[in-house]
């Protein structure tokens, strides 16, 4: 896989890794007006596509990606089941600074070109010309807005910038040199900072500053702004200000944006409109700007529908909400419902995983958690081959929770540690524990005389989880522990996991179960609370020591150790030696209990549509979804 580089390296070698060409690396080729905006720009009210382009655009190389060169215009159908997952088109989209190529690598998008050097300075490089899609220029001048007016603001940004910006707690040096350069620079490393800004929910460290200094006390008239203030009923200019930055909720209709489709549609709908962007910097090689599709249309429908109304062909591209259970059903409507179901890879460390809570609040049941014998035990009596059987007609991969074989990092003792079906292994491992006593129904008996009775919360969102507990539930019987599932709302299941009263969870595993050199391990050390087997560890390093506990076993403090070392390594050889031993504590200490991997994602594809891959990895970090595979690439056909 391509390494980032500790040096500058050319542009052209950028070009070349990409997969992707600019106007500076070849002639550009003669440009077609857009139809669907030739209206406007026929009456004056848009410039034609030569002043809308920026001067050196992405031109995509689609031949290189055995793709069809598009036609431009159509509507393509998609389904969301929560209004403010209109986001996914951010997701979708998936225009950022840097991103993922089709071979996961980090490759310039919106910027023209980077350059790092030794991990500790990067040097971005916008396109001359870019344009948010009001038409105001996008320019060094928005990094800059961001930079010092919101990021450190303490009114809009209380906490100081992004923690993916500090290293070792300090802030970079920003600098702006000339309109299309700007400049982050630290005196230690941050190799995981080009990796940052191409993830699925980016960090935006830019803004479109032209249209929100509209909205910020140093820029506004104060009397215009006090009006705002009143007519958004808020209670301050910051409050304000922030309501209307959100730049990766995508609900601000006004709010200029650089993905490939715009919000069209401003309120709470059914259905919402997002209209190509005229103003976007991606073009094929005979000079048709992208996207293709002229609008996306997306319907907001009851999580119980999607798979209903897919199969009755009222959508042209759906995967969220869609899982492999639906295959048969989708499979059946493909005669009458026009399109085709494709089965893509997940690209989750598990599709299921169980997450004992070590920062459990029950001190009796917490000791138990932190006991690795027991959940060793508890991953040893689940039997899922069968889970595997009964879910997945055996399609998917049985095992511990670890990376993936997409991943250069990827053992097969990992996956197979404790993962194997042995009760008579469990059930000695819960004896040597000094859980040997059993009430009359053959339940364990804790220490202080209750039944082992272990409760695991679920976000009640995929019956593919329920269906393998319920086979769970069985098979810890044989070893005396009696499972007892709890279905909650997802925002709800956090908290309490947060708070430490949930005592289990059960989620996917890793979102990104194919990391690369350049893939910072933080996930697999206690510095996030969403990692669900440790949030008062993660919660501690997020607040840096205000709130939480400090981790207390020694495996989890070598996992911070580890990263350390991950973020000082002078070579991708250092950083593959830590991941090495993080996988490895992982597998030995089962922080996570995975079931299986690899599960097969049902894609359902209109027939009208082009250009959508037949093998995919369905992720969201690495990938975005559909993001990966660039949506603006594809096209549809009446």
């Amino acid at each position: 896989m391509f390494e980032l580089p500790r040096r500058s390296f050319s542009l052209a070698l950028t070009l070349v890794l990409a997969g992707l060409s600019s106007a500076g690396a070849q002639s550009l080729p003669p440009l077609q007006e857009t139809t669907f905006w030739e209206p406007e720009v026929q009456a004056g009210d848009l410039p034609p596509i030569d002043r809308r382009i920026p001067e050196e655009p992405l031109i995509v190389d689609l031949e290189a990606k055995g793709r069809e060169f598009g036609t431009q215009g159509g509507v393509m159908r998609t389904m969301i089941t929560r209004s403010k997952d209109v986001r996914q088109m951010v997701v979708y989209g998936y225009a950022r600074l840097v991103g993922y190529n089709e071979k996961y690598e980090l490759v310039p998008d919106i910027l023209n070109a980077f350059e790092n050097e030794g991990n500790r300075k990067f040097t971005l490089r916008l396109r001359k010309g870019h344009k948010w899609s009001d038409g105001s220029a996008f320019t060094s001048a928005d990094f800059e807005y961001w930079w010092k007016d919101v990021a450190n603001n303490p009114l809009l940004s209380p906490a100081g910038p992004p923690d993916f910006l500090l290293v070792n707690g300090k802030p970079p040096r920003v600098s702006f040199p000339d309109e299309t350069t700007v400049v982050y620079e630290w005196d230690d490393q941050n190799p995981s900072f080009l990796q940052s800004l191409a993830q699925a929910s980016p960090p935006f460290i830019y803004r479109p500053a032209e249209f929100l200094k509209q909205y910020h006390e140093d820029y506004a008239d104060p009397a215009k702004l006090a009006a705002e203030v009143e007519d958004h009923r808020v209670k301050s200019w910051a409050a304000l200000h922030n309501k209307l930055d959100n730049m990766y909720q995508f609900d601000n209709a006004q709010l200029p944006t650089l993905q490939p489709w715009i919000n069209a549609s401003e309120g709470k709908k059914i259905r919402h409109n997002f209209v190509r962007n005229p103003y976007y910097h991606r073009i094929d090689a005979r000079g048709v700007q992208l996207p293709y599709i002229d609008i996306v249309e997306m319907e907001i429908v009851a999580p119980g529908l999607v798979a209903a109304k897919s199969n009755a062909g009222e959508v042209d591209l759906q995967g969220r909400g869609l899982d492999f259970r639906d295959a048969s059903i989708l499979k059946k409507g493909e005669a009458t419902g026009n399109y085709k179901t494709v089965l893509w890879q997940t690209g989750v460390a598990s599709q299921i995983a169980i997450y004992p809570n070590l920062n459990y609040e029950d001190d009796a049941w917490r000791a138990i958690l932190r006991d690795v014998r027991l959940r060793r035990a508890l991953s040893l009596a689940i039997d899922r081959a069968s889970i595997n059987q009964a879910l997945f007609f055996k399609l998917a991969k049985p095992g511990a929770m670890t990376v993936l074989p997409a991943s250069p990092f990827y053992k097969e003792e990992n996956r197979n540690a404790w993962a194997a079906f042995d009760p008579a292994q469990a059930n000695a491992l819960l004896d040597e524990m000094g859980l040997d006593k059993r009430d009359g129904n053959g339940t364990r008996l804790l220490p202080d005389g209750r039944p082992m009775e272990l409760v695991i919360e679920t976000a009640g969102e995929r019956q593919e989880v329920e269906n393998a507990l319920q086979i769970v539930t069985d098979t810890w019987r044989e070893i005396g522990v009696k499972l007892i599932m709890r279905p909650l709302d997802r925002d709800i299941l956090r908290n309490r996991v947060f708070a430490g009263t949930t005592m289990a969870s059960v989620w996917f595993g890793w979102d990104n179960g194919i990391p690369q050199a350049y893939t910072s391990p933080a996930y697999l050390a206690p510095t996030d609370q969403v990692f669900l087997a440790w949030p008062k560890w993660g919660q501690y390093y997020q607040t840096a020591g205000q709130v939480g506990e400090p981790p207390d076993l020694p495996a989890a403090q070598r996992l911070m150790e580890l990263l350390a070392m991950w973020d000082t390594a002078a070579d991708d050889a250092q950083r593959a030696a830590a991941w090495t031993e993080m996988l490895a504590i992982h597998a030995s200490e089962v922080y996570g209990i995975g079931i299986l991997a690899e599960a097969p994602q049902p894609i359902v594809v209109s027939n009208r549509m082009r250009n959508v891959p037949k093998k995919g990895m369905w992720a969201w970090d690495p990938g975005a979804h559909f993001g990966v595979h660039r949506m603006d690439e594809f096209f549809v056909v009446d």
